[in-house]
């Protein structure tokens, strides 16, 4: 097993089935990322480069983006990066939390912008 896989299997519930469920979501909508396991976290390289990150907190996920200040939709969902200003997330406290639109368009407006180097 991976260890991003390990990382995802490890957690308790409910937030294991959460992050099977943004790691799928993740995969099917950029089919193109390589899951990795950077920094003790699921991370997600698109072409070589940073692309999202999966992280359980205490009481939340984060789906992280590197470079999200460089996001084009669906701001008013964007958390900031606590001190690190380039970084921003979509932050899910339940399963019910996932709105797939919003995590959709988000991951393929960074794809876009990752390969079009816009």
């Amino acid at each position: 097993m991976n260890p991003a896989q390990a990382y995802i299997l490890s957690k308790p519930e409910p937030w294991r089935t959460m992050l099977i469920e943004l790691q799928a979501i993740i995969k099917s909508t950029v089919p193109e990322v390589e899951e990795t396991y950077k920094w003790n976290l699921p991370f997600y390289m698109l072409d070589g480069k940073m692309f999202c990150f999966l992280n359980f907190r205490k009481s939340f996920i984060d789906v992280g983006f590197p470079r999200g200040v460089q996001i084009t939709v669906h701001k008013e969902a964007l958390v900031g990066g606590e001190k690190r200003k380039n970084l921003r997330s979509l932050r899910y406290k339940g399963l019910k939390d996932i709105d797939f639109e919003i995590l959709t368009d988000v991951l393929l407006n960074v794809a876009h912008r990752a390969v079009t180097n816009v």
